[in-house]
């Protein structure tokens, strides 16, 4: 019998306006399941199973492969799952469309280029190749862009401090109109996007990044107008900016990620005016340590970083480390921790770690959202050890 509130495969099918050959497909694929099977072996399909097909569709619809999106997606439609999901989805079909735009205009120039010519432009030709392979990257994209935003949205939603990480990021930096300022490792731009309002109307910003994934979300957020920001795609190890170009020189959550550290320190100082300021921040050996916990709570093999990022650059190294390239290091903290009364934003945060919880937690997520949700009921609270070093070059 029929269960209220279930659509069979074929209803399913139907409302979806996909074939019942594909609904099948997705089940034996694994890549979704009914969530009802009846003892006849009927399978019934609920309007949560609508939010997970919503995903699948459109992904494959970008260009994924069915293993890519077993990867990409997560059996949970709640809706902090689906906002998530939706907002990077939408930046995916930005960046489609972006592409596309491109690739039209390399077309019509190396068609204008034919007839004006009547000879073939290779580099155009190249460079047309080059944009259509462009996809092959989106999915590490996503990837990246889903793991940022499940980290700003667990802050953002639960940090009990008021002003805010940014905002007060944005304070220590005491900005001046006038200022030539850079930060290497922007990501989406958040930092700027959220205090657009505050900066001089006589400043430059330089925004680097390693990804140009991250640099087109972070130009999206900003406005492509707005004529204060530059964007460039470098590695920090190597700074491709003339000596003494910088006031400022900031590396939010970066620098413990970088391959050698000094190197990175030794290039700042370089583009760095004299007596300017590089602003870094970092983590201390207990911050979020209780997600840690958590996990290993779970199961114990369970590891959310393979590798200690406060050992590498953190608040109680990074003095040493630093000190070696500028003259004057200070370290102040921001105060604040996170109280968590609900399972999924931790779940989202826990899943986005650079760790092997994937290996343990995907087949037995129910368990694992059961055992998140116990602990969350009474407010989970977590401790947030962050900061940042503020450096001076010598005069």
């Amino acid at each position: 019998m029929k269960k209220p509130g279930y659509y069979s495969s074929g209803e399913f099918a139907r409302m979806a306006h996909v074939t019942l050959r594909t609904i099948r497909y997705y089940d034996k694929q694994d890549i979704l399941k009914p969530s009802f099977v009846s003892e006849a072996g009927a399978r019934f399909y609920t309007d949560e199973d609508f939010a997970r097909l919503q995903q699948i569709l459109l992904l494959k619809y970008l260009g994924f492969s069915l293993d890519d999106i077993r990867e990409m997606t997560i059996d949970d439609a709640d809706y902090h799952f689906m906002m998530n999901a939706l907002n990077i989805q939408l930046k995916l079909v930005q960046d489609r469309i972006e592409q596309m735009q491109l690739v039209e205009k390399a077309i019509k120039d190396t068609s204008e280029a034919i007839q004006e010519e009547h000879t073939i432009d290779w580099n155009q030709m190249l460079n047309l190749i080059h944009l259509t392979g462009m996809e092959k990257s989106m999915k590490n994209q996503y990837q990246n862009a889903s793991n940022i935003s499940a980290r700003i949205n667990l802050h953002s939603l639960y940090s009990q401090n008021p002003q805010g990480w940014f905002p007060w990021i944005y304070e220590q930096m005491e900005m001046r109109s006038d200022m030539q300022v850079l930060e290497i490792g922007c990501g989406d731009g958040t930092l700027w996007s959220s205090n657009l309002k505050k900066l001089p109307e006589e400043v430059g910003i330089t925004l680097s990044d390693i990804s140009e994934g991250m640099l087109r979300d972070a130009r999206r957020a900003i406005g492509m107008e707005d004529s204060r920001f530059t964007f460039r795609v470098f590695d920090c190890h190597q700074i491709p900016c003339e000596d003494e170009s910088f006031d400022l020189v900031v590396a939010n959550h970066v620098l413990f990620y970088c391959d050698d550290v000094s190197q990175v320190c030794q290039e700042v100082r370089r583009v760095l005016k004299p007596g300017g300021c590089f602003l870094c921040s970092t983590y201390g050996r207990n911050h979020m340590i209780e997600v840690s916990r958590l996990v290993q709570g779970f199961d114990d093999r369970i590891v959310l970083s393979a590798d200690k990022l406060y050992e590498r650059f953190g608040k109680e190294n990074g003095d040493k480390i630093l000190k070696d390239y500028f003259s004057e290091n200070e370290w102040r903290e921001y105060e604040d921790y996170l109280l968590v009364p609900e399972p999924e934003p931790l779940i989202s945060y826990v899943l986005s770690c650079h760790g092997n919880q994937g290996q343990y937690i995907a087949e037995r997520y129910k368990e694992f959202r059961a055992y998140v949700k116990r602990k969350t009921d009474v407010g989970f609270r977590i401790t947030k050890e962050a900061g940042i070093f503020i450096s001076r070059k010598h005069i």
